[in-house]
């Protein structure tokens, strides 16, 4: 069984990038995968200090603040694919899930220290889920670069992005096309599971 970490980063419940994640969960369970949610704008994640204790630790997380930063340490070490989905604010993420990428570069990869370390969660996939205003290519893009990097320099396996716009305030947002093709995604990530 596949076990997927998912970590919604927005804002508004049963949002736009709520409404895709749901049914990327739900496509996902059929076919066969495990899947555990943590609704990020609802936990307690301060920002990374940069102090380095975590480098002292090859073996856990080691960072020194008392968050439930600990808690998403241990879902991603323990899980097979890692999805982060999140509208995109001024180009990037939204706080919460910066956040958890600062904490994570550094608790998870262990290159920061006196000695370089191994990286604890190398080999693990990542894809993303994103919502835009601006047609993807222009909302998403440095974004997904940006995740890129992140996945390289973490030894992450990167299996694509899902990025749908939405045309406004006064627009509906869910449509049959993003609907197939946010299942379709799921299809293709988890199917993608464990290959090169």
């Amino acid at each position: 069984m596949k076990n997927i970490c998912i970590l919604q980063a927005s804002p508004h419940k049963g949002g736009n990038t709520w409404q895709l994640v749901r049914i990327f969960q739900e496509e996902a369970r059929q076919m066969g995968c495990k899947t555990r949610l943590f609704d990020l704008i609802d936990m307690n994640l301060r920002p990374c200090l940069g102090c380095r204790t975590c480098q002292q630790d090859w073996a856990g997380f080691g960072c020194p603040q008392e968050d439930d930063m600990p808690r998403i340490f241990d879902a991603l070490l323990s899980c097979d694919l890692m999805l982060f989905a999140t509208p995109i604010y001024s180009w990037y993420g939204t706080p919460p899930l910066k956040a958890v990428l600062d904490r994570m570069v550094y608790g998870m990869n262990k290159y920061y220290g006196e000695s370089k370390g191994p990286s604890l969660w190398a080999g693990k996939e990542l894809a993303l889920i994103t919502t835009c205003g601006y047609p993807p290519e222009k909302g998403a893009d440095l974004w997904e670069e940006g995740m890129r990097r992140y996945a390289k320099h973490s030894q992450l396996l990167y299996r694509g992005m899902l990025a749908e716009r939405h045309l406004g305030y006064g627009t509906p947002f869910m449509d049959k096309e993003k609907e197939v093709r946010a299942a379709l995604f799921a299809r293709t990530v988890c199917g993608t599971w464990g290959t090169e």
